[in-house]
This record gives C-alpha cells, sequence and structure tokens, in this order.
C-alpha cells in the first residue's frame, strides 16, 4: 500500500487543490519511481546483492532502549513508523525494506517503547512517549533527508516528528493515517460509558488484532494523548504530503484523511482511496 503512496511523492507537483482519485497498486513500481527521484536506477546487478539487516539497539539515557534494523544505501533515506501495539517486523515494514535494498537506498525500522524487542512497559507508555521514539530515530540514527512512511498511529506521530524537524523531513506517506485517533474515538463513546472508563481508570477498546478482542488502554493515556491532538487547528508541515485510506476501513475512518488534507498548510498534497 505505501508504494503507491510513494511513487505520487516522487512527482512533487505543487497543488494545494486535491481530491479522490482510484488507486490501482503496483507497489513495487510505485517505491521504486520515488526512490529514483534523485537518484539513478540502481543497476541490474545490485538486485543479487544479499543485506543483512541484525537487530540493533539505541541506548538513551533515561529512556528505554530501542531496538530497531538498519539498512544502510543512499540518500533519501526511507524511515517506516508503525501502528498501535505493531513491531517492526509488519508486513508493510519488511515490503518497504525489501525495495531499499532493491534499489541500494537507506532504511530504518523500528519497535516503540514497550513493544516488540524494544525495553519499557507498555502500560506506562503514551503517544508523547512514542513520539520521542521517532525523535530519537530521526536524530540519532538517520543520517540526512528522510522520508517518513507511517501507518495508522504511525500517521499521527509522523506529522508530530515533520514538525519538530522540519529541515530533516522532506515528504511523507500515510496509511490510514489515525491523526487524533485515539482520542477521537473516546470522545465519541456514549457519555456513561466514558464515566465508567474514568473511575475504572481503563479502557477495553474492540480490536480485532488483540488475542482478547480488546487492548486495555489507560485511561490516563487518553487523556495524555489529548495534548498531542492536530486536528483543531492548521498543521504546519510544508513538505509533500501523501495520504492512502482504505473506503472499508473499519478502524480510522476514511474521512480522518479528508480532515488531515484540509488541515495540512503544505501546498503539495494528495489524497488516495482504495477499495478492497
Amino acid at each position: 500500500m505505501a508504494g503507491v503512496g510513494l511513487a505520487s511523492v516522487a512527482a512533487r507537483v505543487p497543488c494545494r487543490r486535491w481530491g479522490w482519485a482510484a488507486v490501482t497498486f503496483g507497489f513495487h513500481h510505485g517505491l521504486s519511481t520515488l526512490l529514483a527521484r534523485k537518484t539513478e536506477r540502481a543497476p541490474q546487478w545490485f538486485r543479487a546483492c544479499r543485506h543483512k539487516t541484525s537487530i540493533s539497539f539505541l541506548s538513551r539515557p533515561d529512556l528505554p532502549n530501542l531496538a530497531y534494523k538498519r539498512l544502510k544505501g543512499k540518500s533519501p533515506g526511507i524511515i517506516f513508523i508503525p501502528g498501535y501495539i505493531s513491531n517492526m517486523n509488519g508486513t508493510k515494514a519488511l515490503a518497504i525494506e525489501e525495495f531499499c535494498k532493491s534499489l541500494g537506498h537507506a532504511y530504518i525500522r523500528f519497535d516503540y517503547s514497550g513493544v516488540g524487542n524494544s525495553d519499557g512497559n507498555l502500560e506506562e507508555c503514551t503517544v508523547g512517549k512514542w513520539r520521542k521514539d521517532v525523535l530519537s530515530v530521526l536524530d540519532d540514527l538517520a543520517e540526512g533527508p528522510q522520508i517518513l512512511v507511517g501507518s495508522s498511529l504511525g500517521g499521527w506521530l509522523m506529522f508530530h516528528a515533520a514538525i519538530a524537524r522540519p529541515q530533516k523531513v522532506v515528504a511523507l506517506v500515510g496509511v490510514a493515517t489515525a491523526v487524533d485517533g485515539l482520542v477521537t474515538q473516546f470522545n465519541q463513546l456514549p457519555i456513561e460509558t466514558k464515566k465508567e472508563i474514568e473511575m475504572k481508570g481503563v479502557w477495553p477498546m474492540p480490536s480485532k488484532y488483540s488475542e482478547e478482542g480488546v487492548y486495555r488502554i489507560q485511561y490516563s493515556v487518553v487523556k495524555e494523548a489529548e495534548h498531542h491532538c492536530l486536528l483543531h487547528s492548521p498543521i504546519p508541515v510544508t513538505c509533500p504530503v501523501r495520504l492512502l485510506h482504505g473506503m472499508k476501513d473499519d478502524i480510522v475512518p476514511w474521512h480522518t484523511a479528508v480532515q488531515v488534507a484540509d488541515r495540512v498548510v503544505s501546498t503539495d498534497v494528495a489524497l488516495k482511496r482504495y477499495a478492497p
């Protein structure tokens, strides 16, 4: 999915007027087009080269160590920012790595604090702490300009990273971008349900991705997330932005992408829909 968005970033046609467009997926071609924007296409023998990406850890004073895998290569580099409680071994993360290998571009995938192989207690994690994780990867691991690819929660965090590091983030690609998602979902609950969650301190949020059928989210996490909401005002991101969203997404409503596209101040924004 991300490949289509990456391909559209390559065009870099300044245009504030965005609109819906049907997408025919061509992941391989899409990512190749993006990465070829500033560099020549990799020679034929490059595809036969084997790159080993062993797990490493980023040590941070007073913060949990982050597990990551880095592929060295040409600029711009790409960083994949996963969704809620997703780790760096997901389908999209691995697919993007394969394309970066084939074209010789730098790539980083990582686990949030409290997730996967990273240190930390998941119950103590917040949107703000995961925002710091993304900035740590940008500041301490990434070299040169970066294209951020964010999935769901990662789409929310990539905007925060672009705001905080505008000189380093040169483009954004969001897949089912869940900007303000946690807060929006909570606010849509019935008043009685919200009061019960506040009293008990835990929100059993239904999810088909959890073995229990729910994610048990601390009420304090929801309240902390309110400090990181972006849709209440213009989003000060000026780099190219590509948003991909499934029309039948039953977790992150597609109209969230419409709101994001409306709020971003960049003059180069494209929003594409797709149907399974």
